[in-house]
């Protein structure tokens, strides 16, 4: 499955960077980009865990841009 994501308020290329790496990392995830320009987000990761793995996203975009919203596009 496939997700895009809007990072309302990603202020940093090296933060959008960041949290590419660390959302790639997560279990059942297959692919993670984030553009810095768009401020978009997109996952592809296995259905089956949909919920765990947005939950996880969120919370890495937070730890790393705590002041960043993110918003299903």
């Amino acid at each position: 499955m496939k997700k895009v994501f809007l990072l309302d308020g990603l202020c940093c290329a090296n933060c959008a960077a960041k949290i590419e790496r660390g959302i790639a990392k997560l279990d059942g995830v297959q692919s993670a980009s984030v553009s810095f320009l768009t401020t978009k987000l997109t996952i592809e990761f296995d259905d089956d865990k949909e919920d765990k793995i947005i939950e996880e996203a969120i919370k890495i975009v937070r730890k790393i841009e705590p002041d960043v919203e993110v918003e299903e596009y």
